[in-house]
């Protein structure tokens, strides 16, 4: 007889973790650092299953430590967990019945699901470069719109501003260099020949290219969360809506992307055939950035030069 190895459900928080093993039925708390995770695996069998919950970087050492154990990772993102629960007819939301729901979720459905494997360092830190970008754009975009009107801090105003421009464009050579440093620089340069992509678009979709191996373009877009989700039921069809799935910096920047795109010779009367249709802009949009997407896709898969499309509208 074959013996089922341990369930345990873990609801993950920035400084504490909820885990449940479903076959003690046991739940206990954990404070979320490497010394108390490490002291906590010990006292597992070996070759568990781990439902963990997707945070944006808690999550992450937590995933590490325990494949370095040998065992068995699924991360679970809240999207999906969200929907089991609505659909077990669920009504509490506590960090102890998330830690039950992803166990009960690994019990029904693990044979569906993907065991986690740790991303690559080439992945991890051009991720880290493109997330920490983001934030400092963000932050001083905040800043301008916080004090653009107000004269009496103009002076330093201007000082912070153009110390922030001086560590994005650091962030920016670090970026280049990575990608160098992988060996990926000139499969970004292939991808920066797409009119639209600029330097970043390129990094982040060789970054996700990374995370592979993906079958099809198919799956490489529902990676980036740009696959849409149908909602149909007899005569009844519901807003078609993207997963959003995958890392939300990718795919903002594969929008900025599109945009520039559609002021192109090479995409315009596309892009303007899908407004003419009577698409909304950001639909429009999104389609247009799916098609990059597929066409880097394309040539990262096969290596090949890219080669200008002959677009018409429809």
């Amino acid at each position: 007889m074959t013996t089922q190895p341990p369930i345990i459900g873990i609801d993950v928080a920035k400084d504490s973790l909820s885990l449940y093993r479903a076959d003690l039925d046991q739940y206990c708390t954990l404070d979320n650092d490497a010394r108390s995770i490490r002291a906590w695996l010990k006292t597992l069998p070996g070759d568990c299953a781990l439902a963990v919950e997707a945070t944006s970087t808690y999550h992450v050492q937590l995933v590490d430590l325990a494949h370095a154990r040998g065992h068995r990772l699924y991360v679970i993102d809240g999207y999906r967990l969200s929907n089991y629960r609505k659909g077990i007819g669920g009504r509490i939301k506590t960090d102890a019945s998330d830690a039950r729901l992803l166990a009960r979720y690994l019990a029904h459905e693990q044979a569906q699901l993907r065991v986690w494997q740790p991303a690559g360092k080439a992945y991890r830190l051009l991720q880290s470069l493109l997330r920490r970008r983001a934030t400092l754009i963000r932050s001083a975009t905040a800043l301008r719109q916080s004090f653009g009107h107000d004269t009496q801090f103009k002076v330093s105003m201007k000082a912070a501003l153009s110390s922030l421009k001086r560590l994005e464009q650091r962030l920016d050579q670090d970026i280049a260099q990575a990608l160098k440093d992988a060996g990926l620089a000139e499969q970004a340069k292939r991808c920066r020949a797409i009119e639209g992509i600029g330097p970043l678009t390129a990094a982040a979709l060789n970054m996700a290219f990374q995370r592979g191996p993906f079958r099809n373009s198919d799956a490489f877009i529902a990676f980036l969360g740009l696959d849409v989700r149908a909602k149909e039921s007899g005569r009844y069809s519901g807003r078609r809506k993207l997963s959003k799935q995958g890392d939300p910096e990718v795919r903002r920047l594969l929008h900025n992307a599109a945009m520039a795109a559609s002021r192109t010779k090479a995409w315009q009367k596309l892009y303007l055939g899908y407004l003419e249709r009577g698409l909304k802009k950001t639909e429009a949009l999104t389609i247009l950035a799916r098609k990059l997407a597929r066409i880097a896709f394309a040539l990262m898969k096969t290596q090949q030069p890219y080669r200008s499309p002959t677009c018409t509208a429809g």
